[in-house]
């Protein structure tokens, strides 16, 4: 079903690309977000990847404010919903968000900015902080803050790769091709950035295009979601591990990293309570992760939903 709003006569610069799973209310936020995107032509492609129930009436109305398609599959996996959503896209630049993303001013034009300033660089990760409400929020705002500021690097490009705000330009990638890796059901990014590893070609990081991550679940939610999410992303990690590239921090780098953070938390914005909540979730999903590598990925688990990022701890 696709739809037209206020760009219905312009070519879109960006085609915005969200894959869900049953996680409507939480993808009108987005949407939402996205309304306040004046100045740069964009359309949005919602893949529903088999949810109980179609796009209710008050997504299907967001076309008011953009233009909208909405494709649905059976459940088939994250990968292959954004997949779907590349062969539809129509921009020549393709950004991927989540349903709990939500775009901040300005995001769409500082990204274009970016395009048209770096025209060598391809792939373009932008910046996400955290929604500083809730503990949990706040957890997640001290991870990727931290995490950020550590995997830049000196030339402007970020060892770090997470499709809750992600961009590539499209004529880079060939026609009919997709960009995530259908066999991995979770680590669909860490495992995309591996590749980017091998061809030195990491993302620019764009800190004046921010996408803010929220965290919808209770503490004991994002732990259950933490221990399947770690699971999951075992498969990924075993086809990284057979490309011999180093994407997980070594212990050193690890303890520096949540010293950084345990630092960054005597802020009174941020709080140490923040930082108890990321390191009991770091602590989890490294045990989920060591149990996995122990019994090894002979079951083969079931798609994971598709409307959220990998799992929070540090990597």
């Amino acid at each position: 079903m696709a739809q037209h709003g206020q760009f219905s006569n312009q070519a879109p610069l960006i085609s915005i690309i969200v894959a869900v799973y049953n996680d409507w209310a939480l993808l009108d936020g987005c949407l939402h977000s996205l309304a306040q995107e004046k100045e740069i032509p964009f359309e949005v492609i919602i893949v529903d990847d088999g949810s109980k129930e179609p796009a209710p009436e008050y997504i299907q109305c967001r076309s008011d404010c953009y233009p909208l398609t909405i494709l649905r599959q059976d459940h088939a996996g994250i990968s292959v919903a954004r997949n779907r959503g590349v062969r539809s896209a129509k921009g020549s630049v393709l950004l991927f968000v989540d349903s709990d993303s939500r775009v901040q001013t300005n995001c769409l034009a500082a990204l274009a900015s970016a395009i048209g300033d770096f025209p060598e660089h391809s792939y373009f990760q932008l910046r996400l902080v955290g929604d500083r409400s809730g503990a949990i929020g706040r957890a997640e705002d001290l991870r990727l803050k931290v995490l950020q500021d550590h995997l830049l690097q000196s030339n402007g490009r970020i060892q770090y790769l997470n499709t809750a705000g992600f961009a590539v330009r499209r004529g880079k990638l060939q026609a009919n091709q997709g960009l995530f890796d259908p066999a991995v059901l979770r680590g669909e990014d860490t495992l995309l950035l591996a590749t980017l590893i091998q061809r030195g070609d990491l993302p620019l990081f764009i800190s004046q295009a921010t996408v803010q991550h929220t965290v919808p679940l209770s503490f004991v939610g994002c732990l259950r979601k933490d221990v399947r999410s770690a699971y999951l992303e075992g498969r990924a990690y075993d086809i990284i591990a057979s490309k011999g590239v180093r994407i997980r921090m070594s212990n050193r780098e690890r303890f520096g990293a949540l010293w950084s953070t345990w630092k960054a938390s005597r802020h009174d914005s941020i709080g140490r309570s923040a930082w108890f909540v990321l390191v009991t979730r770091q602590l989890l999903q490294r045990t989920t992760s060591l149990i996995y590598r122990l019994i090894g990925s002979s079951a083969k688990p079931h798609p994971e939903p598709s409307g959220a990022s990998a799992g929070s701890a540090l990597r």
